[in-house]
């Protein structure tokens, strides 16, 4: 007969692609998952996954199990949910995906007050350049720059944030402070590789300076400020991130700034969860607190 354990040790193996991920994500031997697969093959009657060296490949039988085991999962989750929080404290581990720059910025710097709130409650925080799938459960929340598509997913926008042009003191005095939008037409720029960029919404330039001379792309926002604070050209920043860098001075403020959105998600069975709402309530905290700067 299955049992939970091999359930969970299954949807890791479907969700990474690979055993050895799945054994890692889970945090047990790559030899155990291997064991437990076999076992449940074993009694299903039914080949699961098509071993190679170059990892597994589910088969139509696999396929066919996964919705049960996640309704089975939804359950489970659900069972804890109603007990979690009335027998002990807030514990366990939750992980966030966030941009890049909400990470470093906006979340980073505030972890500690939520470790001494909840000292058993771990957070892993995860800076995405790409939306992560909450469905393959690689994150238990996410901040996204857009709403995703419906499905089993809580989702309210988080906070409005802004983006503006900036450029260094040194690259203005050698280059000269753009009067105009016509002046931006004689600089150069840094900006996203559009390929790379997991959110259309981050590549404001095209949006609001089509056809910009590109001096440097980065699939990084961190790699942009610091490319643009070095003089490399004017770049699209986080005004959260920018306004306190001595180095940078925003420019064109009405014509080039653009706003943009951060959404909260996560999955419908993790919501009632007592370490995931502990991580939502400092999250509104921490935009709530820090509105004004963004």
């Amino acid at each position: 007969m299955l049992n939970s354990d091999e359930l969970r040790l299954f949807l890791a193996v479907m969700r990474e692609g690979n055993m050895l991920a799945a054994a890692r994500r889970i945090g047990v031997d790559h030899s155990t998952v291997a064991r437990r697969m076999t076992n449940m093959e074993r009694t299903l009657g039914a080949r699961l996954f098509d071993r190679s060296p170059r990892g597994v490949m589910p088969t139509p039988a696999a396929f066919a199990l996964v919705g049960h085991a996640e309704r089975i999962e939804s359950e489970l989750l659900a069972a804890i949910s109603s007990v979690e929080g009335r027998d002990r404290d807030v514990e366990g581990i939750v992980r966030l995906a966030t941009p890049e720059a909400c990470a470093a910025h906006l979340v980073a710097p505030h972890v500690a007050t939520l470790r001494a709130r909840h000292p058993r409650l771990t957070l892993e925080l995860a800076s995405e350049s790409r939306a992560a799938s909450l469905s393959k459960r690689e994150a238990d929340i996410a901040v996204m720059l857009n709403p995703p598509p419906k499905g089993r997913l809580v989702t309210r926008k988080l906070v409005d944030y802004r983006l503006a042009l900036y450029g260094s003191r040194d690259y203005l005095e050698r280059e000269g402070m753009p009067e105009s939008r016509a002046d931006l037409a004689r600089h150069g720029f840094v900006s996203y590789i559009d390929d790379l960029a997991g959110f259309p919404e981050m590549i404001a330039l095209d949006e609001l300076l089509p056809g910009a001379q590109i001096r440097f792309r980065a699939s990084s926002s961190a790699a942009q400020h610091a490319a643009v604070a070095a003089g490399m050209g004017l770049g699209m920043l986080h005004v959260f991130a920018s306004a306190q860098d001595d180095r940078l001075i925003q420019i064109l403020p009405v014509e080039m700034a653009a706003r943009r959105s951060y959404w909260l998600v996560m999955h419908a069975d993790l919501e009632g969860l007592p370490r995931v709402r502990a991580v939502v309530d400092f999250l509104d905290e921490v935009m709530r607190t820090l509105r004004d700067q963004l």
